[in-house]
């Protein structure tokens, strides 16, 4: 099934390279997504993880809100534009990179992402109405990173960060092992990872 709109209405498509390294092999991968998808008639707008000054501390947690630089201001807006979102990135000691982690942190604060409800339990989700696809990066097998890691990250994604926040139907495509993957097997992971879209 296909992750795009099919209506007459094209899909607003946000794809985020989260690869610190711009011209890393998420990066092309990024590139690629977003060429098939406008190829396709969508609206996209691509973002490097790279081309984004901030501070990705979140130094006063929930305590107070820090203000958004240019930068993560402009980001939310295109999380506040979108109805798909897709995230590539490299996993790194079973995660995120910390700069990715960051501007996850530093965005999907009570108020944008989701809001505490006075006497409920659950907070409610701010960006419900989309979904997501994430394009996962590894040296890890796949296999392995399943059955034998538990596929921690994609939990946390799933029910804690995107999920919690009201995206649905995450979807994951991996390509692994990467480390020492021939320069043709590369070029066609990058043609692949295209298959995101459905």
């Amino acid at each position: 099934m296909s992750f795009l709109s099919r209506d007459a209405q094209p899909s607003r498509l946000l794809v985020l390279n989260g690869n610190p390294a711009r011209d890393a092999l998420c990066g092309a991968m990024a590139e690629k997504i977003a060429a098939e998808a406008r190829r396709r008639g969508q609206t996209v707008r691509l973002v490097h993880l790279e081309d984004l000054d901030f501070d990705a501390n979140l130094r006063l947690g929930y305590r107070a809100r820090m203000e958004w630089e240019p930068d993560l201001q402009a980001f939310a807006d295109s999380l506040t534009w979108c109805d798909r979102l897709v995230i590539v990135h490299p996993l790194w000691w079973g995660s995120a990179p910390a700069q990715l982690k960051g501007l996850l942190d530093r965005v999907l604060m009570p108020g944008f992402g989701f809001q505490y409800i006075e006497g409920k339990a659950f907070p409610k989700p701010l960006l419900a109405g989309r979904k997501a696809r994430i394009v996962i990066t590894s040296d890890t097998p796949t296999f392995f990173l399943k059955w034998f890691y538990g596929n921690g990250w994609v939990k946390v994604l799933r029910r804690q960060i995107l999920g919690f926040c009201g995206f649905k139907d995450l979807k994951v495509m991996y390509f692994s092992p990467i480390r020492g993957a021939r320069p043709e097997a590369l070029a066609k992971m990058v043609e692949d990872a295209a298959g995101i879209l459905g």
